[in-house]
């Protein structure tokens, strides 16, 4: 009973204006109690401050700038090995697996289109029909950058509107379609993979996603799809396998990297609920 209160709260909450006031208040630079708050989330999340590049929680401006805090590069080594796929942040396995024609698995009983999820189009959903699909988890303890994958060129970014649902195990169980009805940003790559989408979804207290090509895509919040190329010549963006993509802005969040079939397969270790850090192996180039 208090699960499916907290689910029905859920759907009832204006999302995106709550999402505003953490926004606000987590990059205000005179916040009250800002440093004790800090030293809680660090002790509630176990939050490993030896890991970071600036290791010293007094030393952030405001509360987001510590949650988007940089690591020591030695702090996750990177794969090495040639058509080795890199895991793009510090989360826990969703799920992953095959895409079932149109179909990705969400959780028990649940399942949602890969269309709807790229944002209503068949022509941006046709690469990764039949492919293969993870998605993984960022909990509000997490690093909270985003990295590559594979390296790649970029192609195109799909800005899609939508709800701000959590994304936390407890409702992608519960709401139907979670990933395809909250607000998202598509970032289709070329790789020698083939073509490869990293979708960052947000969820609520998350209202602000960013990828290092362009800022901070939102907020402000769209109205309607926005699609912008990167196809032209004058107009190159590559990043290599580990670099920096991008950023998701407190709170817990999620990544889903698609490819299409027969290109790629996961490593058969991976389960539901597994830990895994930036910079290890998802998968290997087939």
């Amino acid at each position: 009973m208090t699960h499916w209160f907290k689910v029905i709260l859920l759907y009832l909450l204006p999302h995106h204006s709550l999402s505003r006031i953490v926004q606000w208040s987590t990059r205000c630079q005179r916040f009250p109690f800002r440093k004790s708050i800090t030293r809680w989330f660090i002790s509630h999340y176990n939050v490993d401050m030896s890991e970071a590049l600036e290791p010293d929680p007094n030393a952030y401006p405001d509360f987001n700038s510590f949650f988007t805090r940089a690591l020591r590069p030695e702090a996750r080594p990177i794969v090495q090995d040639e058509g080795q796929i890199c895991c793009p942040a510090d989360s826990a396995i969703s799920q992953l697996g095959d895409i079932q024609k149109t179909q990705i698995f969400q959780a028990k009983g649940h399942t949602y289109s890969l269309i709807e999820l790229l944002g209503g189009s068949e022509e941006r959903a046709k690469p990764y029909i039949g492919g293969r699909f993870a998605t993984t988890y960022l909990s509000p303890g997490d690093y909270h950058r985003v990295h590559m994958p594979l390296s790649g060129r970029l192609v195109e970014t799909t800005y899609i509107p939508g709800r701000l649902f959590s994304v936390a195990p407890d409702y992608t169980e519960s709401v139907p379609r979670l990933f395809a009805r909250n607000e998202r940003v598509v970032c289709v790559f070329q790789t020698e993979a083939g073509p490869m989408a990293v979708v960052l979804v947000g969820a609520i207290f998350v209202g602000s996603i960013e990828t290092v090509w362009a800022g901070e895509i939102t907020p402000p919040r769209g109205k309607g799809i926005k699609v912008t190329s990167y196809a032209a010549d004058d107009n190159v963006i590559q990043l290599d396998r580990g670099e920096e993509m991008g950023r998701f802005n407190m709170g817990g969040s999620t990544i889903i990297v698609l490819f299409g079939p027969g290109c790629m397969k996961w490593q058969s270790s991976l389960v539901p609920e597994m830990r895994v850090h930036f910079g290890q192996a998802l998968g290997q180039v087939q």
